[in-house]
């Protein structure tokens, strides 16, 4: 069976560090704590779970951070967690299972990662990250912010999943001040950071901004297709905010230049028909969001609602207006299907059964 270095990097998370090593810390064989700079009681919990704690001075790089977390590490494969991540309870078995079955010519295990939650607490945001990744095979993160380790080897997908339980915003405002300094300093942007800088300017209402850098990666050849699309998203909801919506609309169908339409998208360009009273439209692309398969394994980010419970709901919706009442109800007992708690399903019904 294989062994695991849990490796972290922390600054002030003495709010988060125990509940997150606590769900993980009878499951790995080793733990490595990074600690950047904490003037909290970070340093003094995470030494009650491990003696592998370590001081690093803080250069605005999470690569250069994580990439020395790595290299502490000794057992067969290092996994990564951030201090507000946890281990669910009910994936633990599968953890444990996934260990003692693992392909031993395996290079990385890509596991979800939960980072948005419906009303029951059910994962509504989701993607996969590379979470166990061979020890000293030449694997290194890249990316000042938002770092990734570039997928390479043997990779194998599971459903297991890290949970983001974050408390409080910490501090909104670190990723567009790293990207600020790189660009002052005359430090080029590669394509994945030049999507995430236009993410933060989109983040901080800077619009016009965020539309200039979208436009110029879009146009450049380098990039993963995933990022490509996202960026139509973001770069279509920036449009709406500066009250251009032709252009939004454009810039959404402009996503299925780049490969087959994502679910997401299609509920993007429903809602603005909707939203213009254009219902049959609206009904089409909803109709195309059901029908599409979920990407789960593209690398991009997966929104589940949208395959399903969104269209339903927006069908609704629209066949209520056309005046089709019967579709409408049939297409909210659907929704609530999905989600039988959903306030939104509860509301129509109630709304239904007083006519």
């Amino acid at each position: 069976m294989p062994t695991i270095s849990l490796c972290m990097i922390v600054k002030n998370e003495e709010k988060h560090i125990a509940r997150c090593l606590d769900s993980v810390a009878e499951l790995v064989e080793e733990i490595i704590i990074i600690d950047t700079g904490s003037d909290d009681r970070t340093v003094e919990i995470a030494s009650q779970y491990t003696p592998n704690v370590y001081s690093y001075p803080w250069r605005d790089d999470f690569s250069d951070a994580r990439n020395y977390s790595f290299s502490k590490a000794s057992m067969d494969y290092c996994m990564w967690m951030d201090a507000d991540d946890i281990l669910e309870e009910t994936e633990r078995d599968g953890f444990l299972q996934l260990k003692q079955t693992l392909p031993p010519d395996t290079d990385m295990v890509m596991m979800k990662y939960n980072t948005a939650f419906d009303e029951a607490g059910r994962p509504s945001f989701s993607y996969y990250r590379e979470r166990w990744i061979r020890n000293m095979a030449g694997h290194c993160w890249v990316g000042a912010v938002h770092e990734v380790i570039p997928p390479k080897g043997k990779m194998i997908y599971t459903d297991i999943g890290i949970s983001h339980r974050k408390e409080g915003t910490g501090d909104p405002d670190r990723n567009l001040r790293i990207y600020r300094k790189m660009i002052a300093e005359g430090k080029s942007l590669e394509p994945r950071q030049q999507y995430y800088y236009g993410r933060e300017l989109y983040y901080h209402k800077q619009y016009e901004e965020a539309v200039s850098v979208f436009k110029q990666f879009l146009l450049a050849e380098e990039g993963w297709i995933e990022n490509k699309i996202e960026a139509c998203s973001v770069c279509a909801s920036c449009y709406y905010h500066l009250g251009q919506e032709q252009d939004a609309l454009f810039m959404l169908l402009r996503s299925m230049s780049f490969d087959l339409p994502r679910a997401e998208l299609c509920c993007e360009i429903g809602k603005h028909f909707l939203e213009h009273r254009n219902y049959d439209n609206a009904i089409f692309w909803y109709k195309v969001a059901l029908d599409l398969p979920k990407r789960e394994h593209s690398g991009g980010f997966v929104q589940p609602d949208c395959h399903d419970y969104v269209p339903l709901l927006q069908l609704c919706v629209c066949y209520d207006r056309l005046g089709d009442r019967q579709k409408a109800i049939e297409y909210n007992e659907r929704a609530g299907a999905c989600k039988p708690y959903s306030q939104a399903y509860l509301y129509n019904k109630q709304y239904f059964d007083g006519l």
